[in-house]
C-alpha cells in the first residue's frame, strides 16, 4: 500500500496520465486478487494488470442493487466445473472495452443476502454477454449495462470460498474507498491552489474576486481540510501496511468526506468564474471547460463506490460501535 501511495502521488504530482480506462484492474480488481486469489490467480492476472495488458470492468451494480449491493441477484448455478450465470449488470465502468469483469453472483439463494455471494472472475470475451454502453451528462459512455446469459464461468475463477464473496467484496470496497481516491486529493490540492490565481484575475461590477473576504475564507477552510484528507490517507496507508495491507473502516471516513469536500470546492470554482462556469470551454484564458466537466463529474462522487449514508452506517457500526442497522 505504501508504494501504492507514492506512485498515485508522484505520478499526479508529475501531470502523468490517471490510470484512466484500467482503474479497476489496478485499483480494485488487482489488489483484491494479490490478496485474496490462489497462487495461480495471482500468476494469471496481476503482472497482466501492471503491464496494462488486461482491462478490467466492475460487475457489482444491478438495477436493483446499488446502495443495498447484498440484495444483488445475478445466479450462478454450478454445473460440473463451471457455473452458469444468468443477471443483469449496471454502472459498469469501461465493460466495452474490459478483458476481465470482477463478477458478484449469488450461488445460494436460500442463504442469508449476505452469505450466498461468491466474487468471480469472468473474460469478458464469454459467450453470453452482451454490453449497452449508456450515455452520461458529460457525453461520454463510460459507462455500460451488462446482460448475462448463461455465461459459463469456470469454478478455478472463483475468488476465495464458495458463498464467501460478501466479505471479499469487503477487501475489494476497502481498496476503492483507500487508496483509489489518492490522485484525487492531490489534484483537489492542485485545484485550491489554481483557484487562488484565478480569483485575482476575475473581475466583476464588485470588483475582484480575491478581495471577496468570504470567498477568501471558504478557500482557507478547503485548503486546510484537504491537507488533512491528506494527512488521513497517509495514516490509512501507514495502518494497512503494517497489517492485512487492506485498508480498515476509517478509508469509509476517507471516502466520505473527501467526495463531500470535492464537491464544495467545485461549488467555490463556480462562484469564482461565475457565468463562465455555465460553459464546456475556456473563455477569456479562464480554465472554464476543466471546472465545469469536474463540477458535474463531481455530483456522483457521492454516489459512486457506497452513498455517502452508506459511509455514515460503516463508521457508526465499525468505528463507533453503534447498533447495526435494521
Amino acid at each position: 500500500p505504501s508504494e501504492h501511495l507514492i506512485f498515485l502521488e508522484e505520478s499526479e504530482r508529475a501531470g502523468a496520465p490517471y490510470v484512466g480506462v484500467n482503474f479497476v484492474g489496478l485499483l480494485h480488481a488487482g489488489p483484491t486478487i494479490a490478496t485474496e486469489g490462489t497462487p495461480e490467480q495471482k500468476a494469471a492476472h496481476v503482472p497482466g494488470i501492471l503491464r496494462g495488458d488486461q482491462i478490467w470492468c466492475q460487475g457489482f451494480s444491478e438495477p436493483s442493487a446499488g446502495s443495498d449491493l447484498a440484495s444483488m441477484r445475478t445466479r450462478a448455478v454450478l454445473d460440473g466445473d463451471h457455473y452458469v450465470v444468468n443477471g443483469h449488470k449496471i454502472w459498469t465502468s469501461h465493460a466495452e472495452v474490459a478483458d476481465y469483469c470482477e463478477l458478484l453472483v449469488r450461488t445460494d439463494p436460500d442463504a442469508p443476502k449476505h452469505k450466498g455471494i461468491s466474487w468471480l472472475i469472468m473474460p469478458m470475451d464469454t459467450p453470453g454477454i452482451e454490453v449497452r454502453p449508456l450515455q452520461t451528462m458529460l457525453g461520454s459512455s463510460e459507462f455500460s449495462e451488462v446482460y448475462l446469459d448463461d455465461v459459463r464461468i469456470p469454478v478455478e475463477n472463483r475468488v476465495g470460498e464458495e458463498n464467501d464473496g460478501w466479505r471479499v467484496t469487503m477487501v475489494t470496497l476497502s481498496f476503492e474507498r483507500g487508496t483509489a481516491w489518492v490522485d484525487q486529493i492531490v489534484d483537489s490540492i492542485r485545484l485550491i491552489a489554481d483557484l487562488a490565481v484565478v480569483a485575482k484575475k476575475v473581475t466583476s461590477r464588485s470588483g475582484v474576486a480575491w478581495e471577496d473576504r468570504g470567498l477568501r475564507r471558504d478557500i482557507a477552510h478547503l485548503a486546510a481540510e484537504f491537507d488533512g484528507l491528506w494527512a488521513l490517507t497517509k495514516r490509512g496507508v501507514t495502518e494497512a501496511s503494517g497489517s492485512s495491507g487492506v485498508p480498515g473502516p476509517s478509508a469509509s471516513v476517507l471516502k466520505l468526506r473527501y467526495t463531500e469536500a470535492r464537491q464544495r470546492l467545485m461549488d467555490v470554482g463556480a462562484r469564482v468564474l461565475d457565468r463562465a462556469s455555465l460553459a464546456r470551454t475556456d473563455i477569456a484564458g479562464l480554465p472554464a471547460q476543466e471546472w465545469t466537466d469536474d463540477r458535474i463529474m463531481s455530483m456522483s462522487f457521492t454516489i459512486a463506490a457506497g452513498t455517502s449514508q452508506i459511509q455514515r452506517n460503516i463508521i457508526g457500526e465499525r468505528i463507533l460501535g453503534l447498533p447495526r442497522e435494521r
